[in-house]
């Protein structure tokens, strides 16, 4: 099995539905040797208490905890047709990495063409870095369009571990987008979607979804701090560090 070394998808108890904290999340995430994780509670859409205000404090996060570097992001929630997000761009801007899915109360289309839609009109946004769980069977997408347009916009697509548990039927969905991906080379990243610290890090079956599909090391973003860095610079994320300057706290 390849190694990751960052979980890209990591929920607190922030979000309502969850039940860790930031520290424990990042100290399970050390004892598996990771080196990066990214904190990305649902946006406000999702109704469960978090605000604008909430992603704009978190600058105060230690950037390492456990020696784990610390990712300030978001999982906003995908409104309409048009591709709009739960958070203004002002506070998109001042994190790191930006995660965007369609989700039921948040999202009311009703065909695959309203879902394709939103979901590549949220990739033309510049802060959108992943779109999470597009296997999910509730929102169905033209899988060719997709694929190719997050090709296009720079935008890399989840393979969401927790699909195959809290999602049921996202499996099919997920091999086709990943063979899509494989074949006209895509960006794809595994997130756990953990919702527990004990899961963060947790890849196991979404990579055997990748690995069945053919995708290339190359082409997978986590299995590198290094590429996770790089990819958010050409994103405009300048002020995330190189590996060389972390320090333990």
């Amino acid at each position: 099995m390849l190694k990751y070394e960052v979980d890209i998808h990591c929920h607190t108890i922030a979000s309502g539905h969850a039940y860790s904290t930031i520290k424990e999340n990042a100290e399970v995430a050390a004892e598996k040797g990771l080196k990066m994780i990214a904190i990305t509670d649902h946006g406000p859409a999702m109704g469960e208490g978090i605000n604008k205000y909430y992603f704009a404090n978190m600058t105060v996060i230690p950037r390492q905890i456990e020696g784990v570097y610390i990712l300030r992001g978001i999982e906003a929630n995908i409104l309409d047709c048009q591709g709009n997000l739960d958070l203004p761009e002002r506070y998109l801007a001042k994190l790191d990495i930006v995660l965007a899915g369609l989700h039921s109360g948040c999202f009311s289309g009703k065909t695959v063409e309203d879902n394709t839609r939103a979901v590549i009109e949220a990739m033309k946004n510049p802060y959108v870095d992943v779109i999470v769980h597009p296997g999910n069977p509730e929102f169905p997408l033209d899988i060719d369009r997709f694929v190719e347009a997050s090709k296009e916009f720079n935008v890399h697509i989840e393979i969401n571990n927790s699909s195959f548990t809290v999602r049921r039927g996202s499996e099919e969905n997920c091999i086709q987008i990943a063979k899509k991906a494989a074949a006209i080379g895509a960006k794809v990243c595994l997130g756990s979607d953990a919702h527990i610290c004990y899961d963060v890090g947790n890849f196991y079956k979404a990579h055997k979804i990748i690995e069945k599909a053919g995708i290339t090391e190359e082409n997978i973003l986590n299995t590198s701090i290094d590429k996770v860095i790089a990819f958010l610079k050409s994103k405009g994320r300048e002020i995330v560090p190189q590996p060389k300057t972390f320090t333990r706290i």
